[in-house]
């Protein structure tokens, strides 16, 4: 019997229980502070600290082609393949396992492999993830999960606000000294994943609360079913703030499935502390 292998990437975010529990394939992004590569599992509450303590932001590297397909032959030939990646226009992963599926055919690999480009990022590309696994685990086949999810893509949405600019200008996408100013004036940058799948600011506002407040009002944008549909929030190492703001959203949009994680080490170096993300 053929069976289906859900694949995808580190930076989807999701806890390990999760993981573990879903039964998805995970293809590491690696992340260095110099030539120090730090370990996939590392303690987020450490990466954090020293990330605060160096000063220059660690380095992230998509996988190679070759990682991708170890992990598609982990499986044999009697599966199908979906791959749910990062999206392209913020790495190099998803074009590296479009590569590595030529390789698994060339190799005469007689199943079906589909590669995603999930146009999002963190727990944004976790929730799909979820549930594509999740379809599988309902016996749906697998062209309609992949037609699923290629729907959901573009459906969508991800959403966050960051704490701290001081990632942002330590990686020069915000110039220093408008970055000193809105950090004196409070301004926190609430952004999106865009249609294309790139990251961009949607408003500037001043205070934490009032930025999580905003997110929590972009939900009201799409109609959403809470019966059934997935939320998830992410935190960059600040879990009381992202706990009491998933009280505040569950309080008005009841999903009856949420995801909660803590940003791993790829999107958190980009998000520096205090960040929270939702998507659905």
């Amino acid at each position: 019997m053929t069976t289906i292998k859900i694949i995808t990437d580190s930076s989807c975010d999701l806890p390990r229980t999760t993981v573990n529990e879903i039964g998805v394939g995970i293809v590491p992004l690696s992340v260095q502070f110099g030539e120090e590569c730090m370990p996939t599992e590392m303690d987020l509450a450490d990466f954090y600290a020293r990330m605060k303590r160096e000063s220059a932001l660690p380095k992230t590297s998509s996988p190679s082609p070759g990682h991708f397909l170890s992990e598609y032959q982990k499986g044999g030939s009697d599966q199908d393949i979906l791959v749910i990646c990062l999206s392209s226009a913020l790495s190099s992963t998803y074009h590296h396992a479009v590569m590595a599926k030529e390789m698994l055919q060339e190799e005469g690999f007689t199943g079906r492999i589909e590669v995603i480009d999930s146009k999002t990022t963190s727990l944004g590309l976790g929730v799909l993830v979820y549930q594509a696994a999740k379809m599988v685990e309902s016996g749906h086949a697998y062209g309609t999960v992949v037609a699923a999810m290629q729907q959901a893509v573009a459906s969508s949405g991800t959403f966050f606000f960051l704490d701290t600019l001081e990632n942002v200008i330590k990686g020069g996408r915000l110039d220093r000294v408008r970055g000193a100013v809105a950090s004196v004036l409070n301004i926190k940058l609430l952004m999106k994943a865009s249609e294309e799948g790139a990251i961009e600011v949607v408003e500037k506002i001043r205070g934490s609360q009032n930025a999580l407040k905003r997110l929590i009002s972009f939900l009201g944008d799409k109609e959403h079913d809470y019966e059934k549909d997935v939320i998830a929030i992410a935190h960059s190492n600040c879990e009381t703030r992202a706990r009491e703001f998933m009280a505040q959203l569950l309080e008005k949009h009841p999903f009856r499935h949420v995801l909660f994680a803590n940003m791993g080490t790829v999107i958190g170096t980009y998000a520096g502390e205090g960040g929270v993300l939702v998507a659905y």
